[in-house]
């Protein structure tokens, strides 16, 4: 079972990981809000993570969350520092990234960041290398697990029908999973 409360990247900089978990989509009124699009789930845990580094154009800059609210099927948040509507307007498009160490620990066997797993090798249970985990994405039905190797493959996400085992320290996956499919 993934746990879908982080998204498809993790950046690093230093010692540090960031993972996305977001962006900003625009303004919210005249008071310095913005509009976020938000990659957690459920949306409204995004306020929980503090400080956030905000990333557009290749700039970087922190900023704390003052204040948030799910708002009809929107998020809106209130950063220090932005205190009118052209600061909000500033930082639309911007990616919310949080400090990977920001994130809770996984509790349960089989629960796993998305994070976590991009960038793992994935091989069948013979040995067969089919590729690195590239990303993850939700399809209703099951996640789906996007693996690029010779060519590209999806993969559903079905804890022991098809992901057998998750090595995060050797950085491998083994599937169930025939490699000319």
């Amino acid at each position: 079972m993934s746990d879908k409360r982080t998204s498809r990247t993790t950046q690093a900089e230093g010692d540090e990981r960031f993972v996305t978990l977001g962006r900003v989509s625009g303004a919210h009124g005249i008071r310095g809000w913005v509009k976020v699009h938000s990659e957690t789930s459920p949306r409204g845990n995004i306020f929980g993570y503090t400080p956030w580094t905000l990333v557009r154009d290749g700039n970087r800059e922190t900023r704390d969350v003052e204040d948030g609210r799910v708002q009809g099927k929107a998020v809106v948040v209130k950063l220090a520092g932005c205190d009118d509507r052209d600061a909000a307007e500033d930082l639309a498009g911007a990616e919310i990234l949080v400090n990977r160490e920001q994130l809770p620990a996984t509790t349960r066997p089989g629960e796993y960041y998305w994070a976590d797993l991009v960038g793992l090798e994935v091989f069948t249970l013979d040995g067969t290398v089919l590729g690195r985990i590239e990303r993850l994405f939700e399809t209703g039905a099951n996640d789906v697990i996007v693996v690029k190797g010779e060519r590209e493959r999806l993969l559903p996400y079905v804890w022991q029908q098809v992901v057998r085992e998750v090595d995060l320290e050797q950085g491998v996956m083994r599937v169930d999973w025939d490699p000319d499919f």
